[in-house]
């Protein structure tokens, strides 16, 4: 899968999605694809930010990360969203992100990619499922190819997986809730899947 090439785009305020990135990230390389790890822009006052000492400590410890752009979907051939729920939706921070690709999109330019999200929530049935079902709402009328994990592999039956993407649960100290060996492979199982079908729809576009 050397030819792949993997964005993964994620939003995180404390820590949880940004661990969800990395082991995507991680078994991107491990298959052989040439993998991007990219933060979308942050909007909250630097204010608010300062006011919460993890989010605050995150923000320093992922400055070096890229901030995403619409190039970057071009460039990929599959991307791997993470962002954690709000209110059952995508953070506004990934909202925006998606929002400044309608230039590409109107070029044709997000048609074909194979694309998958994870996501986090505070408890059990925070909203997971409903946010990754409102992000691939966009993702239709991007006319990407949706690839979910669905009940394809013992992972998705253990604590981290679901049959719409990986998600899971934090506690009060920003900790991931459960197994987290089951949840990273999950996001493996996940990240492979993602990358099977992007370079099969590759090579029958070549």
């Amino acid at each position: 899968m050397s030819t792949v090439k993997l964005a993964v785009i994620y939003y995180s305020t404390t820590g949880t999605n940004y661990q969800l990135a990395q082991w995507a990230a991680e078994a991107g390389k491990q298959a052989g694809a040439e993998v991007k790890v990219l933060k979308v822009q942050e909007l909250a006052p630097q204010s608010v930010i300062e006011g919460n000492p993890a989010w605050k400590a995150h923000v320093e410890a992922t400055k070096d990360i890229p901030v995403a752009t619409p190039d970057d979907i071009v460039w990929a051939d599959a991307i791997i969203f993470s962002t954690p729920t709000r209110f059952g939706n995508v953070a506004s921070q990934m909202k925006q992100f998606l929002d400044t690709t309608g230039g590409i999109w109107f070029q044709g330019k997000t048609v074909n990619k194979a694309v998958s999200a994870m996501t986090s929530a505070q408890n059990a049935h925070g909203g997971q499922e409903q946010t990754i079902l409102q992000l691939y709402t966009t993702m239709y009328h991007w006319g990407a190819i949706v690839v979910t994990p669905g009940y394809t592999d013992a992972a998705v039956y253990g604590a981290g997986g679901n049959p719409y993407g990986t998600s899971v649960a934090v506690d009060q100290n920003n900790k991931i809730v459960g197994d987290t060996a089951a949840y990273q492979t999950a996001v493996a199982h996940q990240t492979k899947r993602v990358l099977t079908i992007a370079e099969w729809i590759k090579k029958g576009n070549q």
